[in-house]
């Protein structure tokens, strides 16, 4: 019966050093942000991060030189994403393009694609979205029914895209469309297409979330126009390009740091001498983010030796995401510090950010329920 492979890996030397160097930039770069500030983790969008940031050759760390990236190991990229994450810096103007769409064009996309964009993702330039979720299709991404029709010259869309996080703010969105109807098989005729977001009869409405804020959006495709050099990969391969996409996004620290911050101000606020129920939480908590780094640690040494680490990276996200979820509550419970939003103290506003936002979580990169499904069919249960 398959099941996990969770080896240790340690950090090499070069990735070690590497850190240090990640933190001073960091301490320059975000100054003397707030608490509640940095809580926003992957969620802040500054695009002047993000090229200071490329220019230090940060993004696109493991892409070949000839396309702007940097030849370096999945190890020490993951200490640059692990860093940025814990310090609270605003990585969402190249988080998608960086994790998944410059991987994606890398391994499917033509090599004039990959000349015209990687270069400017990894300088920081370019903030990409993600054009899959639809109205009434949920997580299953089979079902999916907006339109490319080919006509001369390229595609005509028509249909709805929803939760596209950032579109209004970003260049482009690699986008999963229907270009051919195959009875009783879903999951075939799809195919993928980088999308300029500001290309006529394209129409984004925000999506405002229960916090009052802007970052879900419905964009609407309305005869909009994708010339043929924007499919990505072969047409009818979208099913499969797409599942390849989703596996680089789900066992980065991104899954089990989102509430770091909060952490950070329970310990300064138990202080050097912490009760002993503070002191209980406080090790319980911190035992369950070293278990999870460490499973994570070891999915991104399975990424560098070449290997599949799918069924590894859904545990990760699931039990990581789950953890990330229950650490508002778990501190409300033990200090009984009411959240606030707009005022209060740095603690008080932190945990009024994250007790808004955590229900969220598990939903972002594939809910819940796909992943147990992806797990029980690594195990053969299913």
């Amino acid at each position: 019966m398959p099941t996990f492979n969770f080896d240790l890996c340690e950090l090499p030397s070069e990735a070690q050093s590497l850190r240090a160097e990640v933190r001073e930039f960091l301490r320059e770069a975000l100054g003397g942000a707030s608490s509640s500030k940095r809580a926003l983790s992957w969620g802040g969008f500054d695009r002047e991060f993000s090229r200071r940031l490329g220019a230090r050759g940060w993004i696109g760390m493991m892409w070949p030189k000839k396309y702007g990236g940097h030849e370096r190991t999945a190890l020490e990229r993951y200490v640059v994403l692990e860093e940025c994450l814990a310090a609270g810096a605003p990585v969402s103007a190249h988080w998608v393009a960086d994790r998944q769409s410059g991987p994606l064009l890398l391994r499917f996309g033509t090599e004039e694609q990959r000349q015209r964009f990687l270069p400017r993702i990894a300088k920081g330039e370019l903030a990409f979205a993600i054009g899959m979720s639809e109205p009434d299709s949920g997580s299953d991404l089979a079902s999916i029914r907006t339109r490319a029709e080919h006509v001369e010259g390229g595609y005509r869309v028509n249909g709805t895209k929803i939760w596209t996080s950032n579109a209004h703010i970003s260049d482009y969105a690699i986008s999963l469309f229907r270009t051919k109807v195959v009875p009783d098989k879903k999951h075939e005729g799809l195919s993928q297409f980088l999308v300029d977001l500001k290309s006529p009869g394209i129409r984004i409405r925000p999506i405002i979330d229960l916090a009052g804020g802007h970052h879900f959006n419905e964009v609407h495709f309305e005869n909009a126009f994708v010339p043929d050099d924007m499919l990505v990969g072969k047409e009818g391969e979208g099913w499969r390009q797409v599942s390849t996409e989703l596996a680089f996004e789900r066992s980065g620290p991104e899954r089990y740091l989102s509430s770091i911050r909060l952490i950070m101000e329970l310990i300064r606020e138990a202080g050097r001498e912490p009760g002993e129920r503070a002191a209980v939480v406080i090790g319980r908590l911190t035992a369950h983010l070293i278990t999870l780094r460490q499973m994570s640690l070891s999915v991104a040494g399975m990424l560098q030796a070449g290997q599949n680490p799918n069924l590894e990276a859904a545990v990760v996200k699931d039990v990581g995401t789950g953890f990330e979820q229950e650490i508002p509550e778990t501190v409300h419970a033990l200090l009984g510090v009411e959240p606030r939003l707009g005022s209060g103290s740095q603690f008080e506003r932190t945990l009024g950010y994250l007790v808004q936002h955590a229900p969220s979580f598990s939903l972002r990169g594939g809910t819940r329920e796909v992943l147990r499904g992806i797990i029980a069919r690594g195990l053969g249960l299913r």
